[in-house]
């Protein structure tokens, strides 16, 4: 799977890149905050994690004002997409007269440009093969800089490690969901909106979890459910962990078997 930063656009092209690449992107450039206006851009679960903390709003609000879903380049589950503003140049809502206002918790999308990853899985002991591609947009006179970056260098400047960590816990999900697991219902599917919640709607997945049935239906150890009311990373992880096991029936949870559970 491609890590997606924003649809196809005329005038990108992209190559396979092992070594190293060109690239700045500063004040001084003039196409400076080119890439925040008009961007039909991708957003995985962590980013909402990120953004939705540094806005200090929940995840259902977030998702309203911010986000819209979108079918792309999977048939079968919408992806997010952030909201442009309404102004002529559809802005993205974070971009200030001095760039982005929200930089240290910016979207992988923004992060990690001009660098794309795309995991392929293979028979090997680690199954997966990651490779990186520079991609280069006309408009983008960042490409015509001097500073030279590594793959690794350009990870680490932009702190993109754990965004990848995060967004490969994503991989196997989003390859669930490209096998069309909800059958002849398709998008209208009552599962599909669940595991939406799952995976992109934290706040609602933690009352899901807490104020109805679920603990007395699933076997939890109470270190983990003190970790899911803490953390909304281990609560990402577990909602990973819980659309594969409802529509898998594989996974890490446990259903309690009493006489007065039906499951």
């Amino acid at each position: 799977m491609k890590d997606r930063s924003v649809t196809e656009k005329s005038g990108r092209s992209r190559r396979l890149t092992a070594d190293s690449f060109k690239f700045d992107c500063h004040s001084g450039v003039a196409c400076f905050t080119r890439c925040c206006k008009d961007a039909d851009m991708y957003l995985y679960p962590y980013d909402v994690i990120r953004m939705k903390h540094r806005l200090g709003m929940s995840s259902d609000k977030f998702l309203e004002r911010h986000t819209f879903q979108a079918i792309r380049d999977n048939p079968y589950f919408p992806n997010l997409m952030l909201k442009m503003s309404d102004d002529d140049e559809r802005s993205c809502p974070f971009l200030s007269t001095k760039g982005c206002a929200i930089y240290e918790d910016r979207p992988f999308s923004c992060r990690a440009y001009p660098m794309e990853r795309a995991v392929a899985r293979t028979d090997d002991e680690n199954g997966r093969k990651i490779l990186y591609f520079v991609a280069e947009d006309s408009y983008c006179l960042g490409h015509k800089e001097s500073h030279e970056w590594t793959v690794e260098a350009w990870i680490e400047d932009q702190q993109i490690e754990l965004f990848n960590d995060m967004n490969d816990l994503w991989v196997d999900i989003d390859s669930l969901f490209r096998r069309n697991p909800w059958g002849p219902q398709g998008l209208d599917s009552p599962a599909l909106k669940m595991a939406f919640m799952a995976c992109f709607n934290g706040d609602e997945f933690k009352k899901f979890i807490f104020e109805t049935t679920f603990l007395s239906r699933f076997d939890i150890p109470r270190e983990t459910a003190d970790r899911l009311r803490e953390s909304d990373v281990e609560l990402m992880k577990f909602g990973f962990d819980w659309v594969k096991f409802f529509l898998t029936n594989t996974g890490p949870l446990r259903v309690i078997r009493a006489k007065n559970n039906p499951l």
